[in-house]
């Protein structure tokens, strides 16, 4: 917003969709330009303008028609006009657009029952068509009939084409052009584009008149049925088109002439897309050169004209090639004498009818569009797919969201604030019609002062909080002439005293006045008379302007509330130096900027409460408190002398002792006395500087050993030591006295061989 310099406040909100105007007539610091009004809306909060004073239109979107679709089966007893039939909503709608806004709405699309249908069939008559003319003559009432399960309001006409009436494309002896086939063969003279049958619901009709043409001929194979086709297109009267489903049966076993192709008979005339029956008879042929492809796809797609091609097998690939051009077509084969031409009618009106296409007029410059499809069974796409549904049957319904945004204001002279754009579904007559009105201009600039006294005597439009220089005038307040610019005396205006710089060298001087520059970095200003101040050389602390604690103005920080400081780094909040005992600093120090200064030497830490020679709170207290609550211990003597500080309570269990928790700070202590027995106490200081001890009366004493059991397990263990070395020492025996045994008798077996010997 601030890099598109806006001068007034229609510049800035074509800037960005998120730009406003602060119409706010003392908004400015001295030295800002006109263009500092223009900000995004956080930043002139910021910066102190009023909601109520911030330009912000935003665009809207309007509906006024917005007919429901019409559903109606086959066969219904109420008969409607196709103009009561709806299949698009909403119809008429009025968007606002703002730059760089887009406005979304939703469209809807249903395939009505038994909608009308126009059949034109266009018949190639050259001397190769002779035996499908015999099958074509019966089609009116055949495909009546078959019509009939589609629709109830069915009508069909019939025309036919060959070729221009010019060499080098038939031939034209008199002979040949009374009759142009070889032999016996009657053949009608040749013609380019002929209108036999206006559209008609008299199926009988059609068989009728059908089967009074002949087949004419022609030299050439491609055939002059681009001629007919936009003669089809253009003649909507003569034809009989209804603004109902249009189609238009292209039948032919050739290929076809196109733009260029005309040379060869003399006509350079490009093709003019206008209507030239006479009598049902084209009449410009030798006049105008073939119309080219794309000439036929717009009047094709003008005209709400879906195109079925029925070629025989030779031309398909072809003929598919030129489907893929023109939007809402179809191809068929046909069979080599028509005789499937029912059929195939049929089935390429099911798949055109299976398909929606959007399409939109020409867009103003600087306006884009963007669909995105919400199809049967869930099927969504976006970009260019986004503008089409297929698989659909009659009567089901698909929905559309589209985004329209405008990327620029038209230029003056360009219907500076409105302009008509329609959608419709291709091949059919139905649109939607949008009213695209273009935001350019702030509410408040029609709320102008024109030749305002405000702005020196009438030089400018006070408009928005600011001025509007008419042409020729330059300044804030339009105070100067552009002639006046660049004068020295007026430089001596933007000069400090004592000073050569023109505006501290951080602007421009004009009109007398500084003007400061820009910074690369928009959240960068500078201001002041003579540009001297800026909002970003202030002091910083953790790499921050003002340690983010402040706004920096004029180069000092001014701190936000608990800060303070040169870089706004020192904090006034004393949460930090609050000890565990409730008190600043422990009470041995001074809170500074967050961080406890220990006046005390023998206490350190973030708060004062280490001390490494002190004796802890319990240790401190204990025999004032031995002696009060039991007299006795080392202070017994002197109790009542040096004890008497603390108020104390007696509990009578270690439960009923005051917990952690309460407003006072409280040490809980456990301690032991000079009979070796723990007592329990807890030590507090209130608000007043009281201290109070809470002491359980009865000390925990340890119990002395019980002597019987000690007796009697000493001597159990000796008996039983007892018993086990006699038990040792028997087992030794016994295994000496069977050594022994064993050596008795192998000295007796040795005697006994001694005797034998």
């Amino acid at each position: 917003c601030i890099k598109a310099n806006a001068k007034h406040c229609g510049e800035c909100i074509q800037a960005g969709p998120n730009c406003g105007w602060c119409k706010k007539p003392d908004f400015l610091q001295e030295g800002e330009p006109t263009s500092a009004r223009c900000d995004d809306l956080a930043a002139l909060k910021s910066k102190g303008c009023p909601l109520e004073d911030i330009e912000n239109p935003r665009g809207s979107k309007q509906v006024l028609e917005d007919r429901e679709v019409t559903n109606r089966k086959i066969g219904a007893a109420e008969k409607l006009d196709p103009q009561d039939i709806t299949q698009i909503q909403p119809q008429k709608l009025v968007l606002k657009l703002r730059v760089g806004e887009p406005q979304t709405f939703s469209l809807k699309f249903k395939r009505a029952e038994d909608y009308p249908i126009d059949l034109y069939y266009l018949m190639d008559l050259s001397y190769s068509m002779k035996d499908d003319l015999e099958n074509v003559k019966s089609l009116g009432t055949a495909l009546m009939l078959e019509m009939e399960k589609i629709t109830s309001d069915f009508r069909i006409g019939f025309g036919s084409f060959v070729e221009k009436t010019v060499m080098p494309y038939i031939s034209t002896t008199p002979a040949k052009l009374r009759n142009p086939c070889t032999g016996d063969q009657n053949c009608t003279s040749p013609f380019s584009y002929k209108n036999v049958l206006s559209l008609t619901s008299e199926g009988n009709k059609f068989n009728e008149l059908v089967g009074k043409q002949h087949i004419s001929g022609n030299l050439d194979s491609p055939e002059g049925g681009f001629d007919a086709i936009m003669q089809v297109a253009v003649c909507g009267e003569q034809i009989g088109w209804r603004n109902v489903t249009r189609l238009l049966v292209f039948s032919t076993d050739a290929g076809f002439h196109f733009a260029g192709d005309g040379k060869l008979g003399g006509i350079v005339l490009p093709n003019d897309g206008k209507c030239h029956l006479e009598n049902n008879m084209y009449t410009m042929s030798h006049y105008y050169d073939y119309p080219s492809i794309a000439h036929l796809v717009q009047k094709l797609s003008e005209n709400n004209i879906q195109t079925i091609f029925a070629v025989t097998e030779e031309f398909q690939a072809v003929y598919k090639e030129l489907k893929n051009l023109i939007p809402k077509s179809a191809v068929g084969t046909l069979s080599s004498n028509s005789s499937n031409v029912i059929q195939l009618i049929i089935d390429a009106y099911n798949s055109l009818s299976s398909e929606v296409i959007l399409e939109n007029t020409k867009l103003p410059k600087g306006v884009t569009i963007s669909y995105k499809s919400f199809c049967k069974n869930g099927v969504n796409d976006t970009q260019e797919d986004g503008r089409k549904c297929s698989n659909i049957s009659i009567g089901d319904e698909v929905k559309f969201e589209i985004n329209v945004t405008a990327n620029e204001c038209p230029q003056k002279g360009q219907n500076e604030t409105t302009t008509t754009i329609r959608i419709k579904p291709l091949g059919f007559t139905e649109e939607v019609e949008i009213n695209l009105q273009f935001i350019c201009e702030c509410q408040c600039q029609g709320e102008g002062e024109p030749n305002s006294p405000i702005c020196h005597e009438g030089n400018g439009t006070f408009e928005c909080g600011a001025c509007r220089c008419n042409e020729g005038r330059i300044g804030r307040l339009c105070e100067c002439s552009t002639d006046e610019v660049n004068s020295e005396d007026m430089d001596a205006y933007c000069r400090r005293e004592n000073s050569t710089e023109i505006c501290s060298n951080n602007g421009e001087c004009i009109c007398g006045q500084c003007v400061c520059k820009k910074r690369e970095n928009t959240n960068e200003v500078y201001s002041g008379k003579y540009c001297e101040c800026d909002n970003f050389n202030c002091d910083r602390s953790n790499g921050l302007i003002c340690g983010g604690n402040g706004v920096c103005k004029c180069r000092v920080c001014e701190c936000y509330p608990n800060f303070t400081g040169s870089a706004c780094d020192c904090s006034l909040d004393t949460t930090p130096c609050m000890a565990s005992n409730g008190q600043i600093c422990n009470g041995r120090g001074t809170c500074e900027c967050g961080t406890c200064n220990c006046t005390d030497p023998k206490f350190q830490g973030p708060t004062c409460e280490m001390c490494q020679t002190c004796l802890g709170v319990c240790a401190e207290h204990k025999d004032c408190v031995q002696c009060r609550a039991f007299d006795k211990g080392e202070k017994k003597e002197s109790c009542s002398q040096e004890c008497m500080y603390f108020n104390m309570t007696r509990v009578e269990n270690r439960d009923k002792l005051p917990q952690p928790g309460q407003p006072d700070p409280l040490s809980h202590c456990k301690e032991k006395d000079v009979d070796d027995c723990w007592f329990y106490f807890t030590y507090s200081v209130n608000s007043n500087g009281e201290a109070n001890v809470h002491v359980v009366e009865t000390p925990e004493c340890p119990s002395g050993p019980d002597i019987i059991p000690i007796v009697a397990g000493v001597v159990a263990g000796i008996v039983l030591i007892g018993l086990a070395l006699l038990l040792i020492w028997k087992l030794l025996m016994i295994i000496h006295d069977r050594r022994e045994f064993a050596k008795f008798e192998k000295e007796k077996m040795n005697a006994k061989w001694d005797t034998v010997s």
